[in-house]
């Protein structure tokens, strides 16, 4: 394995922090105690500058306009824009757009590239995912209940989702049906594309997430689709076909995810090793830095974030080199190991700030709350486990 990076990744991670360090984090008073509308002018004055220096997108195929990074390179990618909650959205690579613009470009006839993805990928407008639903296990999406029945030449779409991740605002969503109750499981759903000003899409409220209910891209919406009718042409790949175009969502979005996270965590024990160096707490003028626990802490923090920084590069690797079905047992282990590694890190750094790191003073209470649900979304901690440690326990089972 060799994570040596070419002189052009080189160059726009060097890019990407500087600009983070300089443009990007000193926005983050706007995002915790500003006016949404001034936030919201400010991203638009930073992206501009983002097309300026030509990384707009820079996760995206190089025919879409993007640096058509490999998946070790996108991950490194990831983990400096994740150095702050604004970094992803400044640079055009945010949740869930960046997954629906994989799939789509994998997927989508010439008709959906024009009227979707091109827009999506430009940034003219954002997109939502919907798939979780209320009543089912959001774990295993076999499970759906909501409805794309044939009529004509349309389908009849009837459902409950919620976490339909950023559809206040979103042009369109990419959701996931049934389209055939007696398929084999696996094949009986499909991935449609619904425009939001379809009749019968309501979005009915965006869901409070420990007590903030976010707008916008930071929204997680509970949509009825309610008859609402749609083209069969609007079908996004093969019918039946959605639990695997799911999946192949899933997979290497996890890595996106996990190397975000690692850019969380290396922020947060930056910040907890600056609180600690200035904050005096004996008459002597030593400081937190100086009690041993503080420093028991920065080993282990640093030194975890270095073992699942590799955990994650490697599995990467694995995809790049032998694809996302090879790195099932790799992906499997970081998506548990890395998430928790994260909030552990944020956890502890609050611990050490104090009363100051439980106010939106820092971005650590942000986290706290919004990074909670990485142990839930994309597959729930135990399910990772569950199915790592049944495949870890199968080779070692006696043969015959």
């Amino acid at each position: 394995m060799d994570f040596e990076l070419s002189e052009k990744m080189t160059t726009i991670l060097d890019l990407v922090t500087t600009f983070i360090d300089n443009e990007v984090i000193p926005l983050e008073g706007e995002l915790l105690h500003g006016d949404p509308a001034t936030l919201d002018a400010a991203v638009r004055r930073a992206q501009d500058k983002v097309r300026q220096m030509e990384l707009w997108a820079p996760n995206h195929p190089v025919e879409l306009g993007g640096q058509g990074l490999t998946m070790v390179e996108h991950g490194l990618l990831s983990e400096a824009l994740g150095r702050t909650p604004l970094g992803h959205l400044v640079f055009g690579s945010q949740a869930p757009d960046a997954g629906n613009i994989e799939i789509l470009h994998r997927h989508a006839t010439e008709e959906q590239t024009e009227r979707f993805l091109r827009p999506l990928v430009e940034g003219r407008v954002r997109s939502c995912f919907s798939m979780t639903e209320p009543m089912t296990a959001g774990s295993n999406p076999v499970l759906l209940e909501t409805t794309a029945v044939k009529d004509g030449d349309d389908y009849v779409i009837n459902g409950q989702k919620w976490f339909t991740s950023s559809a206040d605002g979103a042009a369109f969503a990419i959701v996931m049906a049934v389209t055939d109750p007696d398929a084999p499981p696996h094949q009986r759903a499909s991935m449609i594309i619904v425009p939001t000003d379809t009749p019968g899409f309501e979005l009915v409220r965006n869901v409070s997430v420990m007590g903030h209910a976010g707008s916008g891209h930071a929204s997680h919406a509970e949509v009825i689709y309610r008859h609402c009718r749609v083209p069969q042409r609007n079908l996004l790949g093969a019918e039946g076909a959605g639990f695997a175009i799911a999946q192949e969502r899933l997979g290497p979005g996890r890595i996106h995810h996990c190397m975000r996270w690692l850019g969380i965590a290396s922020r947060a024990l930056a910040l907890m090793c600056e609180r600690a160096n200035e904050r005096v707490v004996a008459v002597d003028g030593s400081t937190l830095a100086d009690r041993q626990v503080i420093q028991h802490w920065a080993a282990e923090l640093d030194t975890e974030i270095r073992g699942a920084r590799l955990l994650t590069l490697h599995a990467a690797w694995m995809i790049d080199r032998y694809g996302a079905k090879a790195a099932r047992d790799e992906i499997a282990g970081i998506k548990f190991s890395v998430a928790n590694t994260m909030l552990k890190t944020v956890d502890t750094a609050i611990q050490v700030h104090g009363a100051l790191g439980v106010t939106d003073d820092t971005v650590l209470a942000h986290w706290y709350r919004h990074e909670r649900a990485a142990r839930i979304y994309d597959g729930a901690d135990e399910v990772h486990k569950t199915s790592l440690g049944k495949r870890v326990l199968g080779r070692h089972r006696p043969k015959g």
